[in-house]
């Protein structure tokens, strides 16, 4: 298929015609390389020529399996519309196969969470005895003790960890940088995975720093996360349909049902307003109904 060829002319084309920023770039190639994922994933190498609307749809359904929210599934799927065009400007392809693919309606409705026996219940399915075990574990109570975003968790490294006062930092959206408490649990995992485990892998250049690491030694990608809680979220019997972002939404809703200040789950979660967060008000105030109906004799 020639993905490095054309995606580095797509990625020229990118920053000097569409002048877009060095991270607006480097999402639109992420979103490009999903499709080279997927293909890989289905042992099929198609020309670009060849690849269909009957494709794009059964990539589209790979990315809802792996449990990737609309919205991420609508960035995706705009970042190849733009691919596909550039190859027809470039007279590479004859037909766009992404011409008539909608992007999924967006919904804003309350986030799906898990309750701490069903967060429990994923940790305890992983095998410890396993060289990845230790690392899953870490990964969970990462994503849930910090609220992290699924590329915080891949970007995190090891010089970021401040262990003495149990803080580690993290590169969020537009490179603003935050710190957030980790607590004891987690920072005991992450330590134990790197104190006894990574210490031993092959590591490839350039990927030293980074704390996650799969087994090439190199940094774990979105997709494998994504994988990752898919696969627990079945052998645990889960019925919810759940993401690594699952994991963040209960962060932040365990938060503010135990009665945070919302300003400081705003700090803790990188939103640049206050009225993101305030969606888990929404679910706060749900619970509280929920608690009327059950328990009050007038409900």
């Amino acid at each position: 298929m020639l993905w490095q060829s054309y995606t580095k002319g797509f990625k020229a084309y990118l920053k000097l015609e569409r002048s877009l920023s060095g991270n607006s770039v480097d999402a639109y190639l992420s979103d490009v390389d999903k499709l080279r994922q997927y293909f890989n994933s289905i042992n099929a190498t198609p020309n670009l020529n060849d690849i269909t609307i009957s494709d794009i749809k059964s990539f589209i359904s790979w990315l809802h399996n792996l449990g990737m929210l609309a919205t991420t599934q609508a960035r995706v799927i705009s970042g190849l519309k733009a691919f596909f065009s550039f190859l027809m400007i470039e007279e590479v392809i004859e037909n766009n196969p992404t011409a008539l693919i909608e992007a999924p309606k967006l919904i804003r409705k309350l986030p799906d969470t898990l309750n701490i026996h069903e967060i429990n219940a994923l940790i305890d399915a992983i095998d410890a005895s396993k060289p990845e075990g230790m690392r899953n574990k870490a990964i969970i109570e990462v994503l849930y003790g910090c609220g992290l975003r699924v590329s915080e968790l891949t970007e995190l490294k090891i010089s970021n960890l401040f262990p003495q006062i149990e803080f580690i930092k993290v590169i969020g959206k537009g490179n603003k940088e935050r710190l957030i408490p980790i607590g004891g649990t987690a920072l005991k995992l992450v330590d134990i995975y790197i104190t006894q485990v990574r210490v031993h892998a092959k590591i490839k250049k350039g990927n030293e720093d980074f704390i996650f690491l799969n087994r090439s030694g190199t940094k774990l990608s979105r997709i494998s996360i994504f994988n990752l809680i898919k696969t627990l979220a079945a052998s645990t019997g889960l019925k919810k349909a759940i993401s690594p972002h699952t994991l963040r939404h209960s962060f932040a809703t365990h938060l503010i049902e135990g009665g945070a200040d919302l300003r400081a789950v705003q700090e803790m979660l990188g939103h640049s307003s206050i009225t993101t967060t305030e969606i888990y008000t929404h679910i706060d105030r749900d619970y509280l109904r929920e608690v009327i109906t059950q328990f009050h004799p007038r409900a």
